[in-house]
């Protein structure tokens, strides 16, 4: 198919092919449920159902810089969704989120139990749960804001945009790659320029809108996200990546990054969060040597 194609759209859009390319599976034009299946719950009253993709590492890290404050009611059940397989659309999951996307949290603390849906919504929640990582009032609180809501208005063009026309179109085309990775390269821009004369995104101190912005903007400034490092010239935004690289040296923003995590090495991998101790314990490599021990 030529990339000067003309599509012309017909009158009435229908739905008769899979659309997304190695995400196909998983679009499709209509909300709901597909299959009656109840969550998981454990022993803790924060149940959250997630998988380690930017929007949910958001969360975790959240959780673990919490616990690391000495917050004992964050301690917190994870339970692995696997996106590909269909578990954001059983009855279950569409109770906690009628969007059907990750993360999804269950506050069970409350009576009834408090569903809170969409990563910048959970962000809130918990630090004005908890009274942490978002300043009470005044310039603070609203610099904090408005960089949590740049990071969910910008983020859709990263990944729906150019990660999926760069990695994941069953086709590479020119048009949509130029202009998604032209608008990358602005946010990237947008970032640098903010970071060249502040610590943290909203001032001097680490917040929610860091939590925020760092699992995609950092993840795409140290060349993980989508391997685009090289396209997208991405050494050259230095005050991001300094930026990044001190969140990533925050104990518990490496812990938050191995919850619900499903690929890279298998010792980075803690598909499932129970306890603290978890990490130490249940890593993926040595779940598969007990296995292999058997």
């Amino acid at each position: 198919m030529s990339d000067n194609a003309e599509y012309v759209p017909p009158k009435v859009w229908t739905w008769d092919q899979e659309s997304g390319g190695r995400f196909a599976n998983i679009n499709r034009p209509i909300a709901g449920a597909t299959h009656d299946k109840d969550l998981p719950v454990g022993k803790h009253p924060l149940q959250l159902y997630s998988l380690a993709t930017p929007n949910g590492v958001k969360v975790t890290i959240m959780l673990e810089e919490l616990l690391a404050l000495g917050h004992a009611g964050a301690e917190y059940d994870a339970w692995l969704i696997n996106i590909g397989e269909g578990d954001q659309f059983s009855s279950g999951f569409v109770a906690a989120n009628p969007n059907s996307k990750i993360p999804a949290l269950m506050d069970h603390s409350t009576n009834p139990p408090t569903r809170v849906f969409e990563s910048g919504s959970i962000l809130m929640y918990l630090a004005e749960k908890f009274g942490e990582f978002l300043p009470e009032g005044g310039v603070a609180r609203t610099e904090c804001l408005s960089w949590l809501f740049w990071q969910m208005g910008s983020a859709p063009f990263l990944g729906g945009g150019f990660g999926h026309f760069y990695a994941y179109a069953p086709f590479k085309q020119e048009y949509p790659i130029n202009r998604y990775a032209m608008e990358v390269k602005r946010q990237m821009d947008v970032l640098d320029r903010h970071l060249a004369g502040h610590r943290y995104m909203a001032g001097a101190d680490y917040t929610i809108a860091d939590m925020a912005i760092w699992p995609w903007y950092g993840g795409l400034a140290k060349g993980i996200l989508y391997e685009a490092g090289e396209f997208l010239d991405v050494a050259s935004y230095k005050h991001v990546n300094r930026w990044a690289d001190e969140i990533a040296a925050r104990p518990a923003a490496q812990r938050g990054r191995m919850v619900n995590r499903t690929f890279g090495a298998l010792e980075s991998q803690l598909r499932e969060r129970h306890d603290a101790g978890d990490f130490d314990t249940k890593t993926q490599d040595k779940i598969e040597a007990a296995e292999g021990a058997k």
